[in-house]
């Protein structure tokens, strides 16, 4: 009996950890919280057999008080991270119908984007799926806004000052503009390619966000996914590849093919 409830307990304090770190997963937070449990697991042994071992009762109860009081000083530490966190649950089909849709939040990145394409108004936005985006969120300008074509227009408009970076859209919101990412490596990618597409690219090569990029130069509308860029499209091409890969949760370019 004392096993399986030692077996439960584990998997308890496992279930705690792995939802934690998968709500700072993408933030600063993240490595801090590894760091730290690494340190307080350590020091939980050893203090534990320590006062174990020479019936320290005092330490132990000291020991005990602190780690009491450490619970308010994380919830203060991580607390734009426990947002965050909060938000994703948030957006969990459960609640659904208590959040605004995908569909109508691809039309709102459509509007724009054409928009923009037909203005040859440079753009990058890139859509968070499962890899948290929050390291790039935290380089950029936060706006935590609703996501509507007027303000999307309004930050790549060439007077802002936001506008030579990207917009990252996480949790259906639009998380942060003027952000950077890093531009791919591929040698294999041709030289016309400017730095919009290579930053897509590269952001899709170390995360599964998808990206879209409208030229300055041609107005043209790219989308890029793992690390593939496909161009040439319009508002009927990019609503359905948007949907099947946002909405629908497709993968990749190849898995919508099958």
């Amino acid at each position: 009996m004392d096993q399986i409830r030692a077996v439960i307990e584990i998997f308890l304090i496992f279930l705690v950890i792995y939802t934690i770190l998968s709500f700072l997963q993408g933030t600063r937070g993240a490595g801090i919280l590894k760091g730290l449990a690494l340190l307080v697991g350590i020091l939980l042994v050893s203090v534990f057999m320590l006062t174990r071992w020479l019936d320290l009762r005092r330490i132990d109860y000291m020991f005990k008080e602190f780690m009491a009081i450490s619970v308010f000083a994380l919830l203060i530490i991580f607390q734009q991270e426990i947002r965050r966190g909060l938000m994703r649950i948030g957006q969990n089909p459960v609640f659904g119908r208590f959040v605004r849709s995908e569909a109508a939040l691809v039309e709102e990145i459509i509007a724009a984007v054409t928009r923009l394409a037909k203005d040859k108004i440079g753009a990058l936005i890139a859509i968070e799926r499962e890899i948290g985006l929050g390291n790039y969120i935290e380089g950029g300008v936060v706006i935590d806004a609703e996501v509507k074509a007027d303000l999307i227009d309004t930050i790549f408009w060439k007077g802002s000052a936001l506008h030579d970076g990207a917009v990252i859209i996480q949790s259906n919101r639009i998380a942060a503009a003027a952000c950077l990412f890093p531009l791919t490596e591929n040698p294999e990618l041709s030289k016309r390619l400017g730095t919009r597409h290579r930053a897509a690219i590269g952001l899709t090569e170390e995360t599964d966000a998808i990206t879209i990029v409208v030229s300055e130069e041609t107005g043209r509308i790219s989308v890029g996914v793992r690390g593939h860029l496909e161009q040439d499209f319009d508002s009927q091409s990019l609503r359905k590849i948007l949907m099947e890969l946002y909405a629908e949760k497709v993968k990749d370019f190849k898995e919508k093919k099958k």
